[in-house]
């Protein structure tokens, strides 16, 4: 696991790192029981917390965004057009999938189902003509619902009926509704990060990860210009590494000013 996967939980009197797979679990099994929708209680549906719970923790990590980023679509038109010419069930299935993942999760956790979650900018100001071109909540909730069913079904041709995935697919387009109140809960008693810190809280935060990546930088960039060192120590009529050695050097100074590194011959 990568460092942005584990959390520290507090209080506690231990350091002890934890998945953030557990978080986001721990999180929406608080959700269902103050929610009063529970689990189980109309039918058995764990499954549905494991697969949201990865879901989840999956938007944690860039690489998933960048890989989700092909398959989506802001409009129903959108969807329909690109798979009016396909008969791909693979292609139909992950890009009714990966729309309704990200409206569930845009709309139960960001509140915000006009996000674009494909280039991560939030939609143009809204403007009374594009006030009644903008699809409504339910109409959202209906796509959701829509989108699960038809990957229920795709997934089906794919793997099977008793496969473990189309159940979980099945239920999230019957309990589509429920699924938003339940992380919408989430978002305002353990996400809502943004509205319990204050300015000068997020401000002092960015600083510390700013410099923690500038440290970084200048460490990996250190690492490099070592390597070229010890390159041309075993032949220093290389003139192709001291050129290297000055142009990182030259890259670290603008990182950290006070470092100082005499590059052989120059």
């Amino acid at each position: 696991m990568t460092a942005r996967e584990h959390y520290l939980e507090l209080p506690t009197t231990d350091r002890d790192l934890r998945p953030t797979y557990l978080f986001m679990m721990k999180c929406l099994l608080y959700s269902r029981m103050e929610t009063g929708l529970v689990s189980n209680k109309d039918y058995y549906d764990e499954d549905v917390n494991v697969y949201i719970a990865h879901l989840l923790n999956s938007f944690i990590q860039p690489d998933f965004i960048e890989r989700a980023r092909p398959y989506l679509s802001k409009y129903d038109t959108e969807v329909f057009h690109r798979l009016s010419d396909s008969r791909d069930a693979r292609l139909k299935y992950t890009l009714y999938k990966t729309n309704a993942d990200f409206l569930l999760v845009s709309l139960g956790i960001f509140d915000n189902p006009d996000l674009h979650l494909a280039d991560g900018l939030p939609s143009p100001p809204a403007t009374p003509e594009r006030l009644h071109l903008r699809p409504s909540e339910e109409a959202h909730i209906g796509r959701g619902r829509t989108y699960y069913r038809f990957a229920y079904s795709y997934s089906q041709k794919l793997h099977g009926r008793n496969q473990a995935i189309s159940e979980v697919l099945e239920k999230l387009s019957q309990g589509f509704d429920k699924y938003l109140r339940i992380l919408a809960h989430m978002r305002g008693e353990y996400l809502d990060l943004l509205q319990r810190l204050s300015r000068g809280e997020i401000y002092h935060l960015e600083r510390v990860v700013n410099e923690s990546q500038r440290e970084e930088e200048v460490r990996r960039k250190q690492d490099t210009l070592l390597d070229l060192y010890l390159e041309w120590k075993q032949d220093p009529a290389r003139e192709d590494l001291r050129a290297k050695m000055q142009q990182i050097v030259s890259e670290i100074r603008e990182i950290d000013p006070e470092f100082r590194f005499d590059v052989p011959g120059l």
